[in-house]
């Protein structure tokens, strides 16, 4: 999500998805007493090791798994700052249709409190990483979350090595900018970044959209990388068709990102909005100011290889 992408690369598409077609992974857990119980058996899952797990069911944030962005970072020309907060960054129990404890991002009015003069943005909101605390080579990572019908919000799961953008690559497995039925994911290296990068849409079945909980997932191996949607695999992107346009770099570590922007250059290049904001319409805004949006995620693990 750190640059947009919306070029969907015709040829590329046309022979990735080709070859997608239901996936033979092991199930993996779904809810929180199964991950307990995964746990408790020396952290193993069905032959794989779950590296990490965050259910979420503490009143704040585990600082030995999570870091918090700070108003220092903006990219995309979004519309809102980052800041550590409780108005921002929540937990909540009881939420419908959890496994327990829930994290809530949620974007918030506040004119007047940014710190950049050259953004001056009039939202508010959060973004979490594991950089430095958990990063992984290789596995499945997924997250079950929720997300609000609003035109131009901008919500993202995805993994980000730890280096100069994009020479060691970016997964983005689940991008959502606010048209209810289909959320994007990408990759981004080094001659396939930003509009150049690697990307499609799932478009979720009938009777059901991002309001509904589902888990969005991405199987990583040295030969590709695969992503999913409630484990049905939406698209396949092997290493040969990344070499196609530039170097493969997903064989160095990744870490995990979750995020609530909110207007921006991908949100406009879908919705066409300028104004009052990019990309994001004083509906959206007005409903930021009454509290109504946010993104909720019920869960984050990350399993190792398949044996």
């Amino acid at each position: 999500m750190r640059t947009i992408t919306i070029s969907f690369l015709a040829t590329f598409s046309a022979l990735a998805l080709a070859s997608c077609q239901q996936s033979e992974t092991t199930p993996v857990p779904q809810t929180e007493e199964e991950v307990d119980a995964a746990q408790a058996q020396s952290d193993t899952v069905d032959g794989r090791a779950l590296l990490f797990s965050d259910e979420f069911s503490d009143d704040s944030l585990d600082v030995t798994r999570w870091n918090v962005e700070g108003m220092d970072f903006w990219v995309n020309e979004e519309e809102q700052a980052y800041v550590n907060s409780p108005d921002t960054i929540q937990f909540v129990q009881g939420l419908e249709g959890a496994d327990g404890g829930a994290l809530v991002l949620r974007p918030v009015y506040r004119p007047g409190e940014d710190t950049n003069e050259e953004r001056d943005a009039d939202f508010l909101s959060g973004r979490v990483n594991t950089r430095g605390n958990f990063e992984f080579t290789y596995g499945r990572a997924e997250a079950r979350i929720r997300m609000p019908d609003a035109v131009g919000v901008w919500p993202a799961f995805w993994l980000l090595a730890d280096a100069q953008w994009p020479t060691e690559g970016e997964i983005d497995i689940m991008e959502y900018v606010g048209q209810a039925d289909w959320t994007g994911v990408a990759l981004h290296g080094p001659g396939y970044s930003g509009d150049a990068g690697i990307a499609d849409r799932q478009y979720f079945p009938p009777g059901t959209d991002v309001t509904d909980w589902h888990v969005y997932a991405a199987e990583w191996t040295p030969d590709k990388i695969e992503f999913f949607v409630d484990d049905r695999l939406t698209f396949r992107v092997p290493r040969t068709n990344v070499e196609f346009f530039g170097e493969w770099v997903f064989d160095n570590p990744q870490y995990v990102v979750l995020n609530f922007a909110v207007g921006g250059i991908y949100p406009h290049k879908i919705n066409g909005i300028e104004e009052p904001y990019l990309g994001m319409p004083q509906e959206t805004a007005d409903r930021i100011a009454a509290g109504e949006l946010a993104m909720e995620v019920d869960w984050v693990r990350v399993y190792g290889p398949e044996e």
